[in-house]
């Protein structure tokens, strides 16, 4: 029983929840055994709040907490995972810091309280890098995540642990954020679905990072209906973010499970917007064949893409001074318990002077609107959604790709990282496997606060691959590719 429950979808889960064929308690102890028997090979979700979890489903089978039954995005008492980023309260949230180890919150994050109120049960702490800054999800508290499909491999970051947390059937769902393809990577590397909201789609609530664009919360999933419900659990307008704003009259998993009524007629694609950004081989050829799918769906599909120009350099500065905001005053009175990458970022940041902002900011508005020109004449824009597949979960990113050296860590990220520039939501769908069995996918894109275009597409897309349909995943040991 408790194996079946687990490799029900997440939509499938809250039907049955809603005519209590199962009960919240049934998924919380199945997500407690599948987690007993996948975490040691994968190492999601350090952090576990069993009891908490168990505590919150038996109010729910009294009926305590139900106020929102029937409302978009309500989960009924289904298990999630949520990043150890984000606070859930009395359950211990590091950040993936030292600084952090024993750090307790009183308060859950904003978001957290709106997925809770939702029938949401969070069931566990999903491993992240160092304050999120990271392609490869590890740190000195929990040490490093591994890839369920070859667990030699990385599973990608910022939201490796969530993406993992999915891919076993750990849980159903699970909570992430995206900066630079935090949600979109990790979902790639393996097999799962991973969504980057527009701004202000979902409460950031906390930061001090509250009036920038750039990073964002969202939902990661094993097929597109699902993160299309969490996301409706999620949006919304919240009083302590001010870029937020009110939920959609007609619910995201609606778009989806009516999918073909508002099926996309025009789709954009590059591999390498033009050869200005390393792609590996087989993950070009993988790609190639996998968007000239649309057109079975009916879609007419046509190379297209907004040129570059210096947005690389320009998300380096405006993402330097993220950091600045952020972690600044560390820098200063931590220094020595801070990762190399965040004191990168973060003096890279303070030495930008205000000539070198001012060009980012003018780069970063002629890319959207650019932008705006190519979603004019598409429906949606789609992408590689990275580089490479997964690589050595030893390294915090490949040396080079396509036999081109990399500057930064931040290297491989461009192509999920113009899609934040241009503040367009943007969700990575399964495409394949390469011959190393290493998962690749596609990312689909649309203009900001269209998030059902992309969302229907991907689900349109799903539909024809059926690659959702392989998970979840049993942990497989393996070795790097040569």
């Amino acid at each position: 029983m408790s194996d079946d429950l687990i490799r029900l979808t997440a939509t499938e889960a809250v039907r049955r929840l809603a005519t209590r064929e199962v009960s919240p308690l049934e998924l919380v102890e199945a997500a407690a055994a599948r987690i007993a028997a996948v975490e040691p090979a994968v190492n999601a979700l350090p952090t576990l709040c069993l009891d908490r979890a168990r505590e919150h489903a038996k109010r729910l089978m009294r009926g305590e907490g139900r106020e929102l039954e029937g409302a978009p995005g309500w989960l009924g008492g289904l298990p999630v995972s949520i990043k150890d980023l984000t606070d859930v309260a009395g359950v211990r949230t590091t950040y993936g810091s030292p600084l952090f180890r024993d750090h307790v919150p009183a308060r859950s994050h904003p978001v957290v309280e709106r997925i809770e109120a939702r029938g949401g049960i969070v069931i566990g702490k999903s491993n992240t890098p160092e304050f999120g800054a990271g392609g490869s999800t590890f740190n000195e508290v929990f040490g490093r995540t591994r890839n369920p499909w070859n667990t030699a491999l990385t599973s990608g970051g910022s939201t490796g642990g969530g993406a993992v947390s999915v891919a076993t059937g750990e849980v159903w769902l699970a909570q992430g954020t995206d900066h630079a393809g935090s949600l979109r990577r990790p979902g790639t590397y393996c097999s799962a679905t991973g969504l980057r909201p527009s701004v202000g789609r979902v409460t950031r609530g906390t930061p001090n990072n509250l009036f920038s664009p750039l990073s964002v919360q969202g939902p990661m999933a094993r097929n597109i209906p699902d993160p299309a419900l969490f996301l409706d659990s999620m949006a919304g307008w919240c009083p302590l973010d001010p870029l937020t704003y009110d939920a959609p009259e007609r619910p995201y998993a609606e778009w989806v499970a009516r999918a073909e009524e508002f099926a996309p007629t025009r789709v954009a694609f590059t591999l390498d917007y033009g050869g200005a950004l390393a792609v590996d081989e087989e993950t070009r050829a993988l790609c190639a064949a996998a968007i000239r799918r649309f057109e079975e769906i009916g879609c007419v599909v046509e190379e297209a893409f907004p040129a570059l120009g210096e947005l690389p350099e320009a998300m380096l500065v405006l993402r330097s001074q993220h950091f600045v905001v952020d972690r600044e005053i560390q820098l200063r009175e931590q220094r020595d318990a801070l990762k190399p990458d965040i004191i990168w970022n973060t003096e890279r940041g303070l030495a930008a002077t205000p000539s070198q902002l001012a060009w980012a900011e003018r780069e970063r508005a002629a890319f959207y609107r650019r932008c705006v020109e190519l979603f004019a004449r598409f429906d949606v824009f789609v992408t590689p959604s990275a580089p490479t597949p997964a690589f050595d979960v030893m390294l915090r990113a490949p040396a080079a790709i396509a036999n081109r050296p990399l500057d930064n860590y931040m290297g491989g990220s461009m192509l999920n990282a113009a899609m934040t520039m241009a503040a367009s939501p943007s969700v990575a769908v399964p495409c394949g496997f390469d011959q190393f069995g290493r998962p690749v996918g596609l990312q689909v894109s649309a203009p900001p606060r269209r998030d059902e275009r992309a969302l229907v597409a991907a689900a349109l897309f799903e539909r024809v691959t059926g690659l959702d349909r392989l998970l979840p995943v049993d942990p497989r040991p393996g070795v790097v590719p040569a």
